[in-house]
């Protein structure tokens, strides 16, 4: 007898769906989700935001996230866009804010589809988008205040000729790049920029000024 052990095909949930013991309904999804992904400061949840944020700017947020993709994000042009957050609070007791990097290591890649892995380790994307949740007063912190995030854009091509290998950038390098920096209303023009390969922003689009 053939097993089918393809990709399981997920269906968007609502929140709504009964967690069932013998028949009898003991909870809601949506019950598990306030349980588990309530705290958005932490550097899981906050990465996991960033994404569906940056997807939802693009138009890219339908259907269900692919945990283990070689991007994060494609959207309805075809861009690969990599997502990468950061912030200065955490959940945790600080002594101070949290120095900012982030990652751009170079991978090695896996697809979800067929579930083989490509050993060549490079990087897969068209564009990086670097989220920082730059809010820095603890007590009114709230990731889900879009204008407590900034959002600095830059061409894959550009890491791979100025940091080919490098594994982390903190902000201070990134900025030296000259990637184009944006609120979250600005995100869709600034990455279309950027995948486009037009590196001469309008007037609403400004280089993110060395720090």
């Amino acid at each position: 007898m053939s097993v089918d052990l393809g990709p399981l095909v997920i269906a968007r949930r609502s929140g709504g769906e009964p967690i069932r013991a013998q028949g009898e309904t003991v909870g809601r999804l949506g019950d598990f989700w306030s349980w588990a992904c309530s705290d958005l400061a932490n550097n899981t949840m906050r990465g996991v935001l960033a994404e569906y944020l940056v997807a939802t700017a693009l138009g890219a947020a339908t259907g269900t996230r692919t945990e283990w993709d070689t991007v994060d994000i494609r959207t309805p042009e075809k861009w690969r866009v990599e997502v990468k957050s950061a912030a200065y609070l955490q959940s945790w007791a600080q002594s101070q804010p949290s120095d900012i990097s982030f990652s751009i290591a170079p991978a090695s890649g896996w697809d979800a589809q067929t579930g083989t892995a490509s050993a060549e380790v490079l990087r897969r994307s068209d564009v990086y988008v670097f989220c920082l949740l730059a809010h820095q007063d603890k007590q009114t912190l709230d990731p889900l205040d879009l204008d407590q995030w900034t959002f600095y854009v830059l061409p894959t091509r550009v890491l791979d000729e100025r940091c080919a290998v490098q594994k982390t950038i903190r902000l201070s390098s990134l900025k030296r790049l000259g990637p184009l920096e944006t609120d979250f209303t600005g995100l869709p023009k600034v990455v279309a920029t950027c995948a486009e390969g037009t590196r001469q922003p309008d007037p609403h689009l400004k280089p993110s000024p060395p720090a």
